[in-house]
């Protein structure tokens, strides 16, 4: 807890890149997880098959979800300075696109913080 006595917030990066067989499962294990205040930016570096379709889906759905496309491919290390740019968290985590996490993921590292 911050001194506000509020759990701080969290954000999570994860960027994609034609990631539309997996995306759906990452985004799914970080909306699920146990601890709630969540922001959660998602980045796409120029999909060509579809995955930011999905990304929009989940956003539509989970006012938590911060999105962005990139403009040009630009690679993993700019996505992510760009994530970077838009969080609002106290802590960060990077997922990628094809990782999924056990439920209580965050709660257990922020308790250790």
């Amino acid at each position: 807890m911050d001194k506000s006595g509020a759990d701080p917030l969290f954000s999570i990066i994860t960027v994609s890149y034609n990631a539309k067989e997996s995306i759906e499962d990452t985004i799914n294990s970080i909306v699920n997880q146990t601890y709630k205040n969540l922001e959660i930016i998602l980045i796409d570096d120029c999909s060509n098959d579809g995955t930011y379709q999905k990304i929009i889906k989940w956003a539509d759905k989970d006012s938590r979800i911060v999105y962005r496309q990139l403009e040009k491919n630009s690679g993993a290390a700019v996505s992510r300075n760009v994530a970077i740019g838009l969080s609002n968290g106290r802590f960060l985590a990077f997922c990628d696109s094809d990782d999924l996490w056990q439920p209580d993921k965050i709660e257990k590292q922020i308790s250790f913080m």
